[in-house]
């Protein structure tokens, strides 16, 4: 890798007129700085983060804090991580990840040593630890998630209330009064994640004021967990016409095995939605209509706000990603009463 050396060698100055020019923190005459220019773009020298902390200037990195917990489910968590990661290098920035539980010392850290421009937040808690650090630390921030507490934070997001709000519509207008809920496992609700919970009261909140009967069960990962939260719903909901799924991968995969184990048809015994999803639905069998969350939607949109924080102050503000429902043929009328 190339110098400051190199560049100065290359152009004919001194190292220290070097650091001037690209610092700005002295005037340079134009010809000499056209020299340090072509010559940096000859040699492809790019100035290392200490150097450019030393000089006060930006270090083209954002901190993503994503730690891992027992309850993480890691092909969503590294979906979202991977979209920052794409979405920042659109902009010439890296991306320095912080998995670790205790995410706040990371945070910190980073934070003090000027090591980074930014910080996006990752798996987000309603009562999150880091809303108090991000704002002891006034480093530029976005949440990607709503913790409880707002003020004074960037958040972007997928609009969870409403895209249950769009799962109900979708089933009471194809004539659903009985609709189950199948959720995440307990461990996720507990630990206070912040998009299950509002997916969940947003679910209830619509169907109340549909005046639709509902049911809602939180299976673990395994088949047995799953066979008995149908069983706790169909006990709840004798009648029920219609599922939605509001959980990861190999939990729906399990709901449409049992489904088809006990001879129930989708979409003639039973319409199912995925509410969510941050993967495909179209290997299913049938394939199942579904309100994808994509990861690209709110992490560009994360890294475009910290950007514009890394230029000067915005105003705090929560933006919602509007859900979008893909149909696949997976809902129908409810069956006729035998």
């Amino acid at each position: 890798m190339a110098s400051i050396h190199d560049v100065a060698r290359v152009a004919g100055v001194s190292i220290s007129t070097v650091s001037y020019a690209l610092s700005g923190k002295r005037s340079i005459a134009d010809s000499t700085r056209l020299r340090i220019t072509n010559a940096v773009e000859q040699l492809g020298y790019r100035p290392n983060a200490g150097a450019r902390m030393l000089a006060g200037t930006r270090t083209n990195i954002f901190a993503l804090t994503a730690p891992f917990h027992a309850e993480t489910y890691a092909p969503a968590h590294m979906a979202f991580v991977l979209a920052v990661a794409q979405a920042a290098r659109a902009h010439d920035y890296d991306v320095l990840l912080l998995t670790q539980d205790e995410a706040t010392s990371g945070l910190r850290r980073v934070a003090s040593s000027r090591l980074v421009d930014g910080i996006i937040v990752l798996d987000v808690a309603a009562e999150d630890d880091r809303v108090g650090v991000i704002r002891e630390l006034g480093t530029p921030a976005v949440f990607i998630g709503i913790p409880r507490d707002t003020e004074g934070l960037v958040c972007v997001d997928l609009d969870f209330e409403a895209a249950a709000a769009l799962a109900i519509s979708r089933l009471t207008d194809a004539g659903h009064r009985s609709i189950g809920l199948i959720g995440h496992s307990p461990g996720v609700y507990a630990r206070g994640s912040n998009f299950p919970p509002r997916f969940r009261d947003g679910f209830f909140s619509a169907a109340a004021a549909e005046g639709v009967a509902t049911a809602f069960a939180m299976p673990e990962r395994d088949g047995p967990s799953v066979r008995a939260a149908l069983d706790e719903l169909y006990r709840t909901l004798p009648g029920m016409t219609a599922l939605v799924l509001h959980c990861e991968e190999t939990v729906q995969a399990a709901v449409m095995d049992i489904l088809r184990e006990r001879g129930l048809r989708v979409p003639q015994d039973l319409s199912v939605i995925s509410a969510c999803a941050s993967f495909e639905t179209d290997h299913f069998e049938p394939a199942l209509d579904t309100i994808p969350l994509v990861a690209a939607d709110s992490c560009t949109r994360a890294v475009e706000l910290a950007i514009e924080q890394v230029a000067g102050p915005i105003a705090p503000r929560v933006e919602l990603v509007p859900p979008r429902y893909l149909e696949r043929g997976s809902i129908a009328p409810p069956a006729p009463l035998r």
